[in-house]
């Protein structure tokens, strides 16, 4: 779900651009903007380097990512996660990205940007401890170097990075009621929008098929997006080598059911088909063919284009066997 925060936002800023008119570059710039911000959020796992015994990650041979989830867990989508937090933060962030000027005004805009976050770091701290003071001043300063790249390399105004830092910040949280634990909407506020995390369907691993294919979805959007800006069709983008994927759907009767505590294994293999879809053109070298591939800006969107079609087709297939085996 990481990705997706990100590219859900960064494909609707840039709609959103495009449908008032702006220069292309601008609304690229506004894409990159709003899903750096919607990924800020998830920094929040930091909190594991305070509370978790790195030796509870490996277990003999075995690496347990559990144990990583169950270190973050009642700090990982909370405060970092709030609409409360969002509003307070995304603006602080956009006075940030105000132009440098040698005049006063440069400190007090300073103060005006600091104050905010520097609150929020307080009451994270005297809620939570040192370590959600910590996470949260991680949060602040990840915005802020977002905020500074935004005002030396990108042509908005202060005014549309804030603006793009609370819609990409407030957007982060919807995606998570699908994966575990509901976000603190209103954190810190003694209250609760959601308690219940969404079920898509009554069998875990259809619910866990469910939700990868609204994140495949979101990425989709994401990659048509960027066709689209770069006077592309999408479906021109897509190789034949993407039937390769058709035949993932044989792993259902090998593969334990996933589920969404157990999802590892089966989002791995099916992120490799993708990259074999993707990449796989013989005799060429596969790491030669990933490496000609980066170079060119147009063949990296054919291949993520091909690899992504491959996985849609991974997916259906596994769920096609999965229903039919059961």
């Amino acid at each position: 779900m990481f990705v997706g925060h990100a590219l859900l936002a960064f494909a609707l800023a840039a709609l959103a651009a495009e449908w008032r008119g702006w220069a292309r570059h601008r609304v690229v710039a506004l894409g990159i903007l709003a899903g750096a911000f919607a990924a800020i959020p998830d920094v929040d796992v930091v909190y594991a380097v305070f509370a978790m015994d790195p030796a509870h990650l490996v277990a003999g041979s075995t690496v347990r990512p559990g144990a990583f989830w169950g270190a973050v867990d009642g700090v990982h989508r909370s405060m970092t996660h709030s609409l409360v937090v969002a509003a307070v933060a995304g603006p602080a962030f956009g006075l940030w990205a105000r132009p440098q000027t040698p005049d006063r005004s440069r400190t007090a805009v300073r103060a005006l940007s600091l104050g905010p976050l520097g609150a929020l770091v307080a009451v994270a701290a005297a809620l939570e401890g040192p370590a959600g003071g910590a996470v949260m001043a991680a949060f602040a300063a990840a915005g802020l170097g977002v905020a500074t790249l935004a005002r030396r390399h990108a042509d908005l105004s202060p005014r549309v990075v804030g603006l793009a830092a609370t819609a990409g910040l407030a957007s982060h949280p919807w995606g998570d009621f699908l994966t575990g634990q509901p976000p603190a909407l209103l954190y810190p506020l003694d209250a609760d929008l959601a308690t219940e995390r969404v079920v898509l369907a009554g069998d875990p691993t259809l619910h866990l098929l469910a939700t990868f294919a609204l994140e495949l979805a979101v990425v989709a959007l994401a990659v048509a997006v960027v066709a689209h800006l770069a006077g592309r069709s999408p479906r021109g983008l897509v190789d034949r080598r993407a039937t390769l994927g058709a035949g993932y759907g044989a792993i259902a009767l090998v593969l334990a059911p996933p589920t969404i505590h157990v999802a590892y294994p089966f989002v791995l293999s099916i992120l490799a088909v993708g990259v074999v879809c993707g990449l796989s053109r013989p005799p060429v070298a596969l790491r030669t063919e990933a490496w000609r591939r980066l170079e060119d800006p147009l063949r990296t969107l054919e291949t993520v284009s091909t690899g992504l079609a491959g996985v849609a087709l991974a997916l259906g297939s596994y769920a096609a066997v999965y229903l039919l085996a059961g």
